[in-house]
């Protein structure tokens, strides 16, 4: 089959290598110029270690391990440690491998069969499936026609809203946003990430190999906003955190109004009761997505890649058939992955002080049976 992708995320780019490797002529399609190798270290869990070892990719990843999580500590406004993240209580399973989104994106576009490409600033803007082929008309103008297109665009997703309606009919708020700013690279911190907490919001410094990077995460109703304006999302985080002095919070806040390419966005979830229709056939954020709460959404990202292209080939000649398979084997692991992201926000946002205290004093007593 033809088949287009959109999107060259994780989930973008492992669909790419899953469905490239049975045969199939499929093209990636990116509205970015270049692919995403901003932003914190993520996580690749349980079976989607699985995954990357059926695609032989396991050793590189491993190779690539960072131990951001393992290296945060929870500290008071004076910068002062007051416990460690908890790290096995977190983990699904004792292989699980924290890596940095940009050597996770490397490795998986290093892994794409010949048969499989990226094309750069472009996106699709329309679809038509007449249940034979999809005629796609793409921002640059062009159109092709292909036997599936598959929506790997996250979050806020072209292909969903084109094919399913409004963002606003699946998407299901939190209760927080978050941001990321990269920063030069901390020495002072010697690989450490410190967090401090306030009530109803974290702010801050996770490193890993080389990099830096300000995190923030604060707890607020769903905000009405244009997330394709910088602008309005910089005056939201600096809004939320106006007043604030403590630690390093002045110095973290001017670094986000120099930031270009400041990453903001709600803490949010997909809730869709099907993710297919016709020829068209959602993956990662764009059909489930978990939030970043969960820790999970890379590597439900690479077990749906996995089930789509056995579901595919279990059922060559009945796409319905095949379509109907990927989901019935993926929900249970997205609705597992949706289901851990409200414990996540309680543990790293805190809403009073009188709670942040309680998960401090937790997690210290923790410390002792893990040295």
């Amino acid at each position: 089959m033809r088949i287009l992708v959109s999107g060259a995320g994780v989930a973008g780019l492992s669909t790419g290598i899953t469905l490239g490797n049975l045969g199939h002529e499929v093209t990636i399609v990116e509205r970015a110029a270049h692919l995403r190798t901003t932003g914190s270290a993520i996580d690749v869990r349980g079976e989607a270690l699985e995954v990357a070892d059926r695609l032989g990719l396991l050793d590189s990843i491993r190779a690539h391990r960072v131990r951001m999580t393992e290296s945060s500590t929870f500290i008071d406004p004076e910068g002062n440690r007051i416990a460690g993240m908890p790290v096995a209580d977190v983990n699904d399973s004792p292989g699980d491998t924290e890596i940095s989104r940009k050597d996770l994106a490397a490795i998986l576009h290093a892994a794409l069969p010949p048969n499989t490409g990226v094309v750069f600033n472009e996106s699709i803007k329309t679809l038509h499936d007449d249940g034979e082929t999809v005629q796609v008309g793409f921002a640059s103008g062009n159109q092709r026609q292909y036997d599936l297109v598959v929506g790997a665009d996250g979050l806020h997703s072209a292909t969903r809203r084109l094919v399913f309606g409004p963002e606003s009919d699946y998407l299901k708020h939190l209760g927080y946003y978050v941001a990321l700013t990269e920063l030069a690279p901390q020495p002072a911190l010697e690989g450490a990430s410190p967090l401090l907490n306030l009530p109803d919001r974290m702010v801050g410094i996770v490193c890993f190999k080389d990099s830096a990077v300000g995190v923030f995460t604060f707890r607020s109703p769903w905000i009405d906003y244009d997330y394709h304006d910088p602008a309005a999302s910089k005056q939201i985080l600096l809004d939320a955190y106006a007043g604030h002095q403590e630690w390093r919070i002045p110095e973290l806040l001017d670094a986000v109004r120099n930031d270009p390419e400041l990453y903001f966005d709600s803490v949010s979830q997909i809730q869709l009761p099907s993710w297919h229709s016709g020829r068209v056939v959602l993956v990662g954020d764009a059909a489930h997505c978990a939030s970043l709460l969960s820790g999970r959404g890379t590597s439900i990202a690479m077990t749906g890649a996995w089930f789509l292209a056995e579901s595919l080939r279990q059922h060559p000649a009945d796409l319905a058939a095949a379509l109907t398979g990927y989901e019935h084997l993926q929900r249970p692991r997205a609705e597992r992955a949706q289901a851990t992201a409200p414990p996540g926000g309680e543990l790293l946002v805190p809403a009073t002080q009188a709670a942040i205290d309680a998960r401090n004093e937790h997690f210290r007593s923790l410390e002792p049976a893990r040295q």
